[in-house]
């Protein structure tokens, strides 16, 4: 899963090479924490968050599969 929200962000930015992905366990939830440049954090968010919600959807439908919990944060 860490790979998939990295596959995406890196996609959507201007410079891949500054996407980060961690994974933290939490509670009982995967919790990924996704960081990129500066300048390409509102291509990540999108439109009124539109983007954002849709990894966060991938997300949680690759997690279902493996009978898991996984939660997106951006962080700046």
């Amino acid at each position: 899963m860490k790979e998939l929200v990295n596959f995406i962000a890196a996609a959507l930015v201007d410079d891949p090479d500054a996407v980060q992905v961690n994974e933290v366990e939490r509670d009982d939830a995967t919790v990924f924490e996704l960081r990129v440049a500066k300048e390409d954090l509102g291509k990540v968010i999108g439109k009124q968050g539109r983007t954002a919600r849709a990894i966060r959807s991938l997300l949680s439908a690759s997690a279902s599969k493996e009978n898991r919990k996984a939660r997106l944060e951006i962080l700046d």
